[in-house]
């Protein structure tokens, strides 16, 4: 008679925990495209006459992409970046679910932030790199 094979185990990789680099990315660098999107949307809210007060905000396991505040305004804005557009633009990639994580997130942030007397407006920025100069389509009250 024969003995019994072992069953073979394997062993599932857990994922290190990334730590978060001296500008505050934990992404291990993973997400280039998407930092320099936020990057230039940042630049962009700033044109416009708003101070960014938040990028990469963790709350709890969820984040907000860019905060900015304009007087009594508060922005929350969720940036989108492909390389092209060709089969899917950017705002296209949000589906309800990311969007409901995202409400969630920003009714948090708002909740531990205490600000009182604000307006607050959910934006979406959608950057496609498919030249030498970015190309944005920005969307107020997206959602």
């Amino acid at each position: 008679m024969q003995a019994p094979k072992a069953a073979v185990r394997a062993k599932r990789a857990v994922p290190k925990k990334a730590e978060a680099d001296a500008s505050g990315d934990r992404t291990g660098g993973r997400h280039p495209l998407g930092r320099e999107a936020e990057a230039f949307v940042a630049r962009e809210l700033e044109r416009r006459g708003f101070s960014v007060i938040g990028r990469n905000v963790r709350v709890g396991r969820l984040e907000l992409d860019l905060i900015a505040r304009r007087g009594s305004l508060i922005v929350i804005c969720e940036v989108r970046a492909r390389r092209s557009d060709k089969f899917m633009a950017p705002a296209e990639s949000l589906d309800r679910r990311k969007l409901e994580r995202i409400r969630r997130a920003a009714s948090l942030w708002l909740v531990s932030s205490r600000l009182r007397n604000v307006d607050v407006r959910l934006d979406v920025a959608a950057v496609v790199y498919d030249s030498a100069t970015p190309r944005l389509e920005y969307y107020e009250n997206a959602f």
